[in-house]
């Protein structure tokens, strides 16, 4: 066919393609005549970016005029001809011949691309006068992935204040555009200035207001996916402010030395959301001075006048020693008096002066009398009915108030006359009360009197009392106090208080006490949890049910043809560990035995505590009792020791020991940000008067068997438990517990009087020494067809952590949904022998020891595999072994006694055992079956 293109330096020839570098530039045409013969190629349509979705290959494509060809040519190559689309036509309006040409870009071959910048094409295009290059496109495949690179964090901000959500969406190509969302609706910037989202994918909102609460979500999408992040929670609160203060009041005393006062709310705004209650008094008193009145007084009588012509003489006093004044009472009595002067000598009427007895005289003498003795016997009367009106509405209290201020809601002072002797609530009916101490406690919420505030003792509101104060705070808060008690020789019973029923005096009706006090005497005495197992060379798992404590007497631990009965039991008495200065116990006292039984490989085992382990605030000891009844530390956590080894976890320690005997956990707060775990819970039953219903609100140390003992004395009252329990993180701040009924719902029921809220005093709950503390609060209905009780009990720790417990339960038993005490996970077989007792089978087990245990020169030897099970510390305990990775494997069944499946070791061998030949017959499918066999032989 011949070469075409005469002008050009090289051409297209027959099938070859060659590069066209350049062209003859003696004779240029001119732009302006676009239809002349010769013209350059000008490209209509140039190859746009493109991006490959999955495996869907991408077509490019460019349209040039007038073109005689178009050839694509990618990365620096040109594409092989039999690639190419080709189409040709005619512009009508330039007669050009117009060219469109198409190819098609895989996946794979950008896969297959190894160059420096992204895969790229463009066209080039040929006319009679030379070629034109087109831009480059480059090709890409386009991929989102899955996991943010930063998710936004939940904020707490106050109002007005500034909140800030940081959102840096998955890797992409192309870029993935952000949208946030709130509360699952999109959020348009543009239709709230106050909304800022063009910063760098972050959420900005200049001015928190209480609205812009909720939960915020970053969405990212690009062309490829969309991806969620983590919602984010945004509370805005408001800090309490006080109210303007009222006028002061008028002088408590009408003369003398006195005070006046003065109050304000917290109410301008009132705390909102968790916001801070508001700082410094409520009440403000000075003191002031009235002028006393002063009644007046009599002179002494002046001398007799002179005997008148009808034979009597006068003689006057005057009121002025001293006379009334600010407004004193005037002298009774008369200010002059007269008598016969004769000794009756003088005759009137012919009879003497003395015997004239006028009848006027004597009918206002008889008057006087009576209307004297009348008024005597009404006062008599009204006095007595006063008194026993009186007595009976106190008695609604449970308590004999003597001090009137309690009706007003004053802020005076009322004292309880202190209970009677024989009372059964005492400890010892017969022990006299100190009467000469008494102390209250206050905090910043229950509002304390600055003029008599007085510290609370730390067994005040759950003790026996002998001696009750209690200061009116406001209008709806109270304070407890009580009084020391005497010295008490005599051995505490158990269950009495404070594991008793209702403890709040207040609410207890007097005709009901007898019944109410036989029923806590009733319940039964235990002192500890106890459980058996017998074990031999097998050995195997011994489970206190629902306590969070276990035993793992490991395989070959006890000597063969041998057997013990093991023993296991939780101290629920009083703690036999006495803390020293701050440091507080944070778990049960754990014994098991046989004492004297000796063990060739060490057993494990798991204690429950309380304690928050996510910072580095405690330090945390293990102890043991000796024989002589004292405690011996046995290491800290932290310490690096080859007696023994703890791996804390964040709800139970998993100890590996050679001996057997009493352990517990004990911790000192390094700062004051160090936190316990409490467990808060609301029982409920009925009072024996059908009127009332007692909640009964527990705050115990969130370890299972604290709780157990909570549940079964509860079982024992009849009490119900009406809500999940919460977790409170209770900080060691020295700030108090508070603890109060909220929207209880009007015109249904009401709560008795100056107990809607109680508090406890930081020292009685840090120092609980795991006793189940609780208050009782006791509702009462306005009529017995009142059946369904909603209410809200809040907990919170002051400058804290703040929890709600919802009540919404029906008072009839037969109406109410029971709520389950505990998972019955470990309460079937508290004892476990043989294979059946351990997760991992014998044979595996065997496997894995002979691979870890042999050195290798990698590195992958025990240690990687107590690596990989999170077991960095103290790998010196490990080395002293004869098998390392046996006791490794025995501490990872101590700690994932109620995990279902055998994936986090699996897992663990997987990674490592990609160069270990030894575990390759270790399959998956084996590992699968022995987790099913565990599971089913356990119930799980």
């Amino acid at each position: 066919e011949g070469c075409w293109g005469q002008r050009v330096s090289r051409g297209l020839c027959s099938d070859v393609l060659f590069d066209f570098t350049g062209t003859d530039n003696s004779e240029v045409l001119p732009e302006s005549i676009p239809s002349a013969p010769g013209t350059l190629p000008h490209f209509i349509e140039e190859p746009d970016d493109a991006y490959i979705i999955k495996s869907n290959p991408i077509a490019l494509r460019c349209k040039a005029r007038p073109a005689m060809q178009i050839f694509f040519k990618c990365n620096g190559e040109w594409v092989h001809q039999n690639e190419h689309v080709s189409e040709e036509s005619l512009d009508e309006s330039s007669g050009l011949k117009v060219r469109e040409v198409f190819i098609n870009v895989t996946r794979q071959q950008v896969e297959d691309f190894h160059g420096p910048e992204d895969y790229w094409c463009q066209c080039v295009a040929w006319s009679h006068l030379g070629t034109s290059k087109s831009r480059k496109a480059s090709v890409r495949i386009a991929y989102l992935r899955k996991n943010f690179e930063q998710d936004p964090q939940g904020r707490e901000v106050p109002i007005e204040g500034m909140i800030v959500l940081h959102c840096r969406p998955p890797e992409g190509v192309p870029a993935a555009e952000v949208e946030w969302l709130k509360n699952e609706e999109p959020i348009d910037s543009e239709q709230d200035e106050n909304i800022d989202t063009r910063a760098d994918h972050n959420l900005i909102i200049r001015q928190a207001r209480l609205s812009d609460s909720g939960n915020y979500t970053c969405m990212a999408a690009n062309i490829v996916a969309k991806r969620r992040s983590l919602s984010a929670t945004v509370v805005v609160y408001v800090n309490g402010g006080w109210s303007s203060w009222t006028e002061w009041s008028a002088c408590n005393v009408r003369c003398g030395r006195g005070w006046q006062k003065r109050s304000r709310t917290c109410t301008n705004p009132a705390p909102l959301n968790g916001g801070a209650f508001c700082e410094g008094m409520s009440v403000q008193k000075i003191t002031c001075t009235s002028l006393c009145p002063v009644d007046g007084s009599w002179e002494v009588w002046s001398e007799w006048s002179v005997c008148s012509p009808e034979c009597e003489h006068l003689r006057i006093r005057e009121c002025t020693a001293p006379a009334p004044r600010n407004g004193g009472k005037f002298c009774e009595g008369l200010s002059q008096e007269s008598e016969n002067c004769t000794d009756g000598l003088c005759i009137l009427d012919k009879k003497p002066l003395h015997e004239i007895k006028p009848q006027s005289i004597e009918s206002a003498s008889d008057i006087a009398l009576y209307s004297g003795l009348g008024a005597a016997v009404v006062a008599v009367a009204v006095l007595v009915i006063g008194v026993t009106l009186y007595r009976r509405s106190q008695s609604d209290y449970g308590v004999d108030v003597i001090d009137s201020s309690a009706l007003t809601g004053g802020f005076q002072t009322f004292n309880f006359k202190t209970v009677r002797q024989g009372n059964s609530l005492l400890l010892n009916s017969a022990m006299q009360p100190d009467l000469t101490v008494s102390r209250t406690y206050s905090g910043p919420i229950c509002l304390q009197d600055p003029l008599d505030k007085e510290l609370m003792t730390e067994s005040s509101l759950f003790n026996p009392l002998s001696d009750i104060k209690v200061k009116v705070q406001s209008s709806f808060m109270v304070s407890l106090g009580v009084s020391e008690r005497a010295e008490y020789h005599g051995k505490n019973h158990s269950r009495t208080f404070p594991h008793g029923n209702n403890h709040s005096f207040s609410t207890m009706h007097p005709r009901n006490k007898m019944p109410y006090i036989q029923n806590l005497s009733s319940l039964p005495t235990r002192t500890e949890l106890r459980t058996t197992g017998v074990f031999g060379h097998l050995g195997g798992r011994l489970v206190m049910p629902n306590t969070g404590v276990s035993l793992l007497i490991p395989h070959g631990a006890i000597p063969e043809e041998n057997s013990w009965e093991i023993y296991m039991s939780i101290n629920q008495g009083e703690p036999s560990l006495q803390s020293d200065g701050s440091e507080v116990l944070l778990s049960p006292e754990v014994t098991c035995g046989p004492p004297d039984m000796i063990v060739t490989t060490p057993f494990a085992l798991t204690i429950p505590h309380c304690a928050d382990v996510s910072s580095e605030h405690w330090n945390i000891h293990l102890k043991k009792r000796t024989q002589q009844g004292k405690w011996e530390e046995v290491m800290s956590v932290e310490d690096e020791s080859t007696s023994c080894y703890c791996l804390l976890d964040p709800f139970a320690c998993h100890v590996l020991l050679d001996s057997f005997g009493t352990y517990a956990l004990t911790g000192e707060p390094i700062t004051d940000c160090a936190v316990k775990q409490l467990k808060v819970a609301v029982f409920g039953c009925m009072s024996c008067n059908s009127l009332d219903y007692n909640l009964r609100v527990y705050c115990v140390d969130n370890t299972p068997c604290a709780f157990q003992e909570v549940v079964s004395d509860e079982r024992h009252q009849g009490g119900q438990l009406l809500e999940e329990p919460k977790l409170l993180h209770f900080k060691g701040n020295t700030f108090s517990l508070q603890i109060s009924v909220l929207d209880i719902p009007p015109f249904l029921w009401r709560i008795k009087p100056f107990t809607a809220c109680q508090e406890v005093p930081f020292s009685r709950v840090w120092c609980s020494n795991r006793q189940p503390l609780h208050c009782a609060f006791s509702l009462e209905r306005y009529t017995p067809t009142t059946t369904q009780l909603s209410c809200k009990i809040c907990i919170r720790q002051l400058k804290g952590h703040e929890q709600i417990l919802q009540v919404q339960t029906s008072i009839l038993e037969s109406e109410r949904e029971a709520i389950t005490f505990f998972a019955q996970e470990d309460s079937t077989f508290p004892a476990q022998t043989g294979p059946k007792a351990f997760k991992i089978p014998y044979s595996i087990r065997q496997r894995i020891c002979a691979t870890f245990d042999t050195p290798n020169a990698k590195g992958k030897d025990w240690q990687m595999l107590a690596q990989k099970n999170s077991i960095n510390r103290n790998l010196s305990y490990f080395a002293t072994q004869s098998s390392p990775s046996a006791v490794i494997l025995n501490l990872w069944e101590a700690r994932h006694q109620h995990d279902g499946d055998l994936d986090s070791l699996a897992c663990a061998l997987e990674e490592i055992g990609r160069t270990h030949t030894k575990l390759s017959n270790i399959s998956e499918s084996q590992l699968d079956e022995a987790d099913f066999n565990y599971s089913r032989q356990n119930g799980l």
